[in-house]
């Protein structure tokens, strides 16, 4: 006998009906109604008051794994980027990374384009892909090497896998951690220009309009990489971009003090590229919110800033701020979980992301008003660096299921 589920008296928000009171089915692991339900007989019902009923959170491009910490967030998937120890290269590895977390946390492996990721060889990708891969990336570096890039896509378009791509071009940045510009100048940083990414993003949407491959650009932080994206989306290439809080609610003054935890990658941007990135991800240029989880402890962010290491941990943040932009009106509340759910989860390839029936009853319950303030110290990832601490914010995560199943929550007190 099937083991079913009811959420009554919910707000649901789905990317693909919209807003909506009433409530879900669930039996076993799979949504069978949604809006207003019959509940069967010996149902467990969960009254949910009118707080948001939402699909969980599919987080795509974490650099560590950190479960009580994507739970915490309403996190129940993940695109693991292929930068590990050892590397995300070999069957083997590929597969063991896609199995230690479940079944609270759904691993889903991005594997190295190339071995290493040293930018020279060709990986294994078709037997990475039947091993459990759900994309091909080059990690948090470019590829040089255009006739190189060209078949990483080319491949990887014939296994019908999508590229994910970082965009700077390494002989500009080399050394940099900054961008070019008067806060960089003012602290003595090493910098580049913006224009790295512009350059990087215009060779690899070249190369994935020629390929005919799917593309999707981790991060898009300038406005020459927006219009360079929107372009290429008018011609129909295949390409989706993505970005984090960061760079949306952040410009390099942040970094002002020589605040390491404003130390990411790619650095913080001018001001007039943090409102070209606010107006893309308003007229739908920017297709997914991430975390960009990378969390690093004080022996890596307490050092001088060009010696520190780039990366902030955002997976307990990413509701919240992505809230902050649904009450700056920047982006309705089904568009918020179209870029925090099924966008990722399409990107990927896998069924998830929505709350239509057939669908894997990953579902989020949580309160949009309840205010907290950003505390890194207590943050359940292996470390707290977050450029957002102390920030009061608002939304938390009530109750999170995966395939149907309650996951325990740590307590944020």
């Amino acid at each position: 006998m099937s083991r079913m589920l009811a959420f009554t008296d919910a707000t649901l928000v789905c990317p693909v009906a919209g807003e909506s009171r009433g409530g879900v089915l669930v039996a076993d692991d799979r949504i069978v109604a949604t809006g207003v339900i019959e509940i069967p007989e010996g149902a467990e019902v969960i009254a949910c008051g009118g707080a948001m009923l939402t699909p969980a959170i599919v987080d795509l491009g974490v650099f560590a794994i950190d479960v009580p910490a994507f739970h915490a967030g309403g996190i129940v998937r993940v695109g693991l980027m292929p930068d590990q120890s050892p590397v995300l290269d070999d069957p083997g590895v590929v597969q063991r990374a896609a199995l230690i977390g479940r079944p609270g946390l759904w691993i889903h492996p991005i594997a190295a384009a190339t071995r290493g990721l040293a930018g020279k060889d060709l990986a294994e990708m078709a037997i990475n892909r039947d091993a459990g891969a759900r994309a091909i990336g080059t990690g948090a570096g470019w590829i040089a090497d255009s006739g190189l890039m060209r078949k990483v896509l080319a491949y990887a378009g014939d296994l019908g896998l999508a590229v994910i791509a970082h965009a700077e071009d390494a002989g500009i940045t080399a050394g940099a951690v900054a961008t070019a510009g008067e806060t960089a100048t003012r602290m003595g940083l090493p910098s580049a220009p913006s224009v790295a990414e512009a350059l990087a993003i215009a060779r690899d949407l070249m190369l994935a309009e020629d390929t005919g491959a799917a593309l999707h650009i981790r991060q898009v932080t300038t406005a020459a990489g927006f219009d360079l994206v929107r372009a290429a989306k008018r011609r129909g290439v295949r390409v989706t971009c993505g970005i984090t809080p960061a760079h949306l609610f952040l410009s390099d003054i942040a970094m002002s003090d020589f605040r390491t935890f404003a130390h990411l990658s790619p650095p913080l941007r001018s001001e007039s590229d943090r409102q070209a990135a606010r107006a893309a991800i308003a007229d739908g240029t920017i297709d997914i919110l991430c975390s960009g989880h990378d969390p690093h402890g004080p022996e890596e962010k307490r050092l001088p800033f060009a010696n520190s290491a780039s990366g902030m941990a955002g997976a307990e943040t990413l509701l919240a701020l992505g809230l902050g932009l649904v009450r700056d009106e920047t982006i309705d509340l089904q568009r918020l979980f179209t870029l925090l759910a099924a966008n990722p989860a399409k990107v990927l390839g896998v069924e998830a992301g929505t709350l239509t029936p057939g669908a894997p009853a990953d579902l989020l319950l949580f309160d949009r008003d309840a205010p907290w303030q950003i505390d890194g110290e207590r943050f359940h990832a292996r470390a707290g660096n977050t450029p957002f601490d102390g920030l009061p914010v608002q939304g938390k995560v009530l109750r999170l299921f995966k395939g149907g199943t309650a996951l325990p929550l740590p307590s944020r007190d």
